[in-house]
């Protein structure tokens, strides 16, 4: 699989409490990692064991060098990542609360930089899952068309439609994996069915994650009816990269052949896995251990 899509330097800050307005709060701990949805889909979808390249861009900067290292030793293919110096990460500051709320301050400008530079169509042409995000629109789109002339499905892994391009991404991704928050947002509907429904299309399958409250998802046949997977139950500890591994996992399960509902399930498990561990990437689970905790969680 491969992914074009944003990669980040998260600063996480571990605290008491979220602070309110005006409000001062310690920090009880820090550590910086690796993030990004693409980036954390990425590392989530290798150590499920699937060949995962990264061919997004990045500048010639430290934090980018730290990125780079970061996916090159979770097995992660960086040899078609584009470097500009003007270009970097996005970055983030995550203040995370003992029970795993956390804040996300996001800056995503230094991904924003040629943000219409794709890889070569032979480059798409050579994976059998593309992994695009709301981020880098332009080059999403680019190559988004590639694969689809190619006949390679597109995984969607977006939160935001402020780009003025965002519908022609829309329209050529074939798995929409979104949060349902974001989905309501597209259609104006409240139901988790009805907001299904709402974002169907030829040929397209539908996903929509609530954390807790698990997932709904609606297959590509017209005959297809809504569907739903509850949360498998876990401690959380930090939900910092759930929804980049659900994505990753899901991204990997279509890979590597499984059906829509299988899919989902070892999405749900790795996203869940990953609640339960602190630092995003850092707690990112590999293949024995989701299918430990599958086989201790039937059904």
């Amino acid at each position: 699989m491969l992914g074009i899509g944003i990669a980040a330097v998260d600063d996480i800050l571990r605290v008491p409490h979220l602070p309110e307005a005006d409000g001062k709060v310690r920090v009880t701990g820090s550590e910086r990692a690796c993030g990004g949805l693409a980036a954390t889909a990425l590392v989530a979808a290798a150590r499920l064991g699937v060949r995962a390249g990264y061919a997004g861009v990045l500048g010639t900067d430290d934090l980018s060098d730290f990125v780079l290292r970061t996916l090159a030793s979770e097995g992660v293919d960086v040899a078609h990542a584009a470097r500009l110096p003007q270009a970097g990460p996005g970055r983030s500051i995550i203040v995370v609360d003992p029970d795993g709320r956390r804040i996300v301050y996001s800056d995503p400008s230094g991904a924003l930089v040629a943000a219409e530079l794709a890889p070569t169509p032979d480059v798409v042409r050579s994976t059998r899952v593309l992994m695009v995000d709301h981020v880098r629109v332009p080059a999403c789109v680019r190559a988004a068309r590639v694969a689809r002339a190619a006949g390679i499905p597109v995984v969607g892994d977006l939160e935001r439609a402020e780009h003025p391009r965002f519908p022609d991404l829309l329209a050529l991704v074939d798995h929409l994996v979104i949060p349902v928050a974001f989905g309501a947002r597209l259609t104006g509907a409240r139901d988790p069915d009805a907001i299904l429904r709402g974002l169907r299309a030829p040929g397209r399958t539908v996903v929509l994650t609530a954390g807790a409250e698990g997932a709904w998802w609606l297959g590509p046949d017209a005959t297809a009816v809504p569907a739903h997977r509850p949360a498998f139950p876990v401690t959380v500890v930090d939900t910092t990269g759930c929804g980049d591994a659900f994505h990753g996992a899901y991204a990997a399960g279509l890979a590597t052949g499984l059906d829509l509902p299988a899919r989902v399930r070892l999405a749900s498990a790795v996203g869940a896995l990953t609640a339960t561990r602190s630092g995003g990437q850092a707690g990112l689970p590999d293949r024995p251990t989701v299918e430990a905790f599958m086989d201790a969680h039937p059904g």
